[in-house]
């Protein structure tokens, strides 16, 4: 059955318009009059409807069911990667989604090639949202990551929070998945740098704010590649993969 996150309220026999993107989205499929869809609107569960009306540019729905069914991990997990070049984040974001991350917090280092003023980054918000949707429309959860403000890593790294933070770094001692299979599934933070790892200096304080520095292995892997293989090392580790 087809699934679409849909922003807006939600209820059992509601009769709504989809919104214009979800509408286009059923036209390309050529769903027809009395087929079901799922809707979501990241609030927890979903909804099963069906299309009761049909036109070129609005489809109509009827809200018939409810499930609660969720596919969220047990513990939180942040990504906070720093900016990478080009495009990387829509894919970053969007593996990061399917994987099973709560956060996304975008970063802003002294070694970043990426600068962002106010209305740049209230697009990329908005376009970094779009994926995080799309790719919980594929993977199947009903509740999107906590999508949070870019912020230099100055800034952000002294800020208090309750999560375990870890940077990836070749100079960790001890490898991740080393440390996943004797510590039990917790709040995590995984520091990803970009192209060129962070500046000695941001890994310092990383530190002194009390980051535990691990490695992924021998092998240094791309900024693109790091938090991702990190994720889904965790996941597979604590028993979500």
């Amino acid at each position: 059955m087809p699934r679409f996150y849909c922003n807006q309220p939600l209820d059992i026999g509601m009769l709504l318009v989809l919104p214009d993107a979800v509408a286009r989205h059923v036209q390309v499929l050529r769903l027809k009059e009395g087929e079901l869809v799922t809707l979501f609107n990241g609030k927890g569960g979903e909804y099963t409807a069906s299309i009761e009306r049909l036109e070129k540019k609005h489809v109509q729905v009827l809200v018939k069911n409810f499930s609660p069914r969720e596919a969220e991990s047990a513990h939180s997990l942040c990504l906070a990667q720093v900016l990478p070049e080009g495009s990387k984040m829509d894919w970053i974001i969007e593996k990061a989604v399917e994987l099973g991350a709560t956060t996304i917090q975008p970063l802003i280092s002294s070694r970043s090639l990426v600068r962002l003023n106010e209305d740049r980054t209230a697009k990329k918000m908005q376009h970094w949202t779009g994926i995080m949707a799309s790719a919980a429309e594929q993977c199947g959860r009903n509740r999107l990551p906590h999508l949070a403000e870019p912020a230099t890593f100055g800034s952000w790294i002294a800020q208090q929070d309750l999560h375990r933070r870890i940077l990836l770094s070749p100079r960790g001692g001890e490898p991740l998945s080393r440390w996943a299979r004797h510590h039990p599934p917790q709040a995590v933070t995984l520091i990803i740098g970009p192209e060129g790892g962070l500046a000695p200096a941001e890994e310092e304080s990383a530190l002194a704010h009390g980051a535990l520095c691990l490695t992924l292995g021998e092998r240094v892997l791309r900024t693109e590649t790091a938090g991702l293989a990190a994720i889904a090392a965790l996941q597979a580790v604590w028993g979500e993969l």
